[in-house]
């Protein structure tokens, strides 16, 4: 038999508000414990939960940007559980009327459902110490703004979970919502994964994944449970329904608590909070602020600019990137030599430096561009212009004007190269010794030998030529 995991997510994203969803605290992350708290998201007797206009604001942006229909009615409710770092005992979330409902992402051009998005508070955070007997809990946490995102189980691979665990933060981050920083808490994802015979309409029991710190763990952790489960089917042993924690040292699932239903939270409309009524213009007024999509440019740079799948890829996981080299594309049209060096030189150069793109403040188009053109039209070597790019992205230096300052055009001069190569020939014996031999990729340490010579100018493919004639 054939089996197939049905996987559906649940995503809490933490809206980049400066306050917190019900009160004026601040949302910043790593303050002091328990220094961002208030009577009212301390949940003290007698305080009443004002909602923050631009919690609704982001979580309708986030909403539309995942196809949903907004909802004209919706309404909070609570979610009654004990749990120490849950002050009052409940959560403000939303039920049975939610903001958003019915959108989809497309995955390798299959729509991924979107059952609902819903706006809530978070809870704190439990702090345990293996120097202390004590736990510690920090409030800080408590009431920051969360939109969860719960998809249908449309969802049938690792693989394809992964995928869309992308192409939702690559949206988030694009309407600036979010800053999806999985570290910080900013986005946590919870797996719900059960088992079918493939053709089937018919669901197996479904266990909930928690505790991943990453989308590889996410795909590590469904990978796992979906082979656990299939064991169990095999050998007629019963899944049991339940909560189940990733262990990430060991790569493994173990078993947390037995899965909550519905009717264990008590749900019931939240007294002290008004229902949310959203007028149609003001839905239509924040469609209008919609960008274009990371995975609608995907489609557009391959095939309208016909750059290869790999570095349209890597371009659009960050907008001001994707900004960047279409401002290059619109000085200069080799659109896949551009994202080359983009991938090559500045990519590589924020990796090196542990920056973002939004730090290089020197970086300028029309001087990238130049740096570009320079080695498309043979005017300087690959290995010159990889030597200039570091002044180019930090000091916004005009390529032009360095290579005229050092003289560093490319040196194409045949008999000033063939001096260079003589010079390696009668140096490099060994080498010259192997070639002969029938060692041919020796060829590429002979060129390099030159290159350093002329200082990275000669031009390449002349030097490898003279050498192939010579020897």
């Amino acid at each position: 038999m054939e089996f197939e995991p049905v996987i559906g997510l649940e995503v809490h994203i933490q809206l980049n508000t400066s306050s917190k969803i019900f009160c004026n605290c601040s949302t910043k992350f790593g303050e002091r414990p328990n220094s961002n708290v208030c009577p009212v998201c301390l949940g003290l007797p007698g305080v009443l939960p004002v909602l923050n206009k631009e919690v609704l604001r982001k979580a309708i942006l986030a909403s539309l940007a995942l196809n949903c229909s907004i909802s004209n009615f919706s309404k909070f409710d609570r979610k009654h559980y004990f749990y120490p770092d849950l002050p009052k005992n409940y959560q403000i979330s939303q039920y049975d009327l939610p903001l958003a409902k019915n959108g989809y992402i497309i995955v390798n051009n299959k729509k991924i459902r979107i059952k609902r998005v819903h706006m809530e508070e978070d809870a704190g955070k439990l702090i345990h110490s293996e120097d202390s007997p004590y736990s510690y809990v920090d409030f800080n946490r408590t009431g920051v703004p969360l939109i969860e995102i719960v998809t249908e189980p449309d969802i049938n691979s690792p693989s394809e979970a992964y995928m869309f665990l992308n192409i939702l933060k690559n949206r988030m981050k694009y309407i600036e919502v979010s800053d999806c920083n999985m570290e910080e808490g900013s986005l946590r994802c919870d797996a719900n994964i059960s088992v079918r015979v493939n053709g089937s309409d018919k669901l197996g029991v479904k266990t909930e994944i928690k505790n991943m710190n990453s989308f590889r763990a996410v795909e590590k952790a469904l990978e796992y449970e979906f082979k656990r489960q299939v064991e169990l089917i095999k050998s007629n042993q019963k899944i049991e329904q339940e909560t189940r924690l990733w262990d990430s040292i060991n790569e493994i699932t173990i078993s947390m608590r037995s899965k909550e239903e519905a009717h264990d939270y008590r749900y019931f409309p939240e007294p002290d909070l008004p229902p949310i009524i959203v007028e149609k213009d003001f839905i239509e007024k924040l469609k209008e602020t919609l960008p274009e999509m990371p995975d609608e440019k995907f489609k557009r740079y391959v095939e309208d600019l016909n750059i290869p799948p790999a570095n349209a890829e890597i371009l659009i996981t960050d907008k001001i990137m994707a900004s960047f080299f279409e401002n290059c594309c619109a000085i200069y049209n080799n659109y896949k030599s551009i994202s080359n060096w983009i991938i090559s030189e500045i990519i590589q150069y924020l990796n090196k430096n542990k920056i973002e793109f939004i730090e290089l403040k020197n970086l300028k188009p029309e001087n990238f561009v130049e740096l570009v053109k320079l080695v498309d039209e043979g005017r300087i070597t690959s290995r010159v212009a990889k030597d200039i790019s570091v002044k180019v992205i930090e000091e916004g230096i005009s390529p032009l004007k360095l290579v005229s300052e050092k003289e560093l055009t490319q040196l194409s001069d045949a008999k000033e190269i063939e001096k260079l190569v003589d010079e390696v020939i009668n140096t490099e014996l060994d080498a010259v010794k192997k070639y002969k031999e029938g060692k041919k990729n020796i060829l590429s340490y002979l060129v390099g030998q030159v290159m350093k010579k002329s200082q990275g100018r000669a031009n390449p493919k002349l030097v490898a030529e003279l050498f192939e004639k010579k020897l």
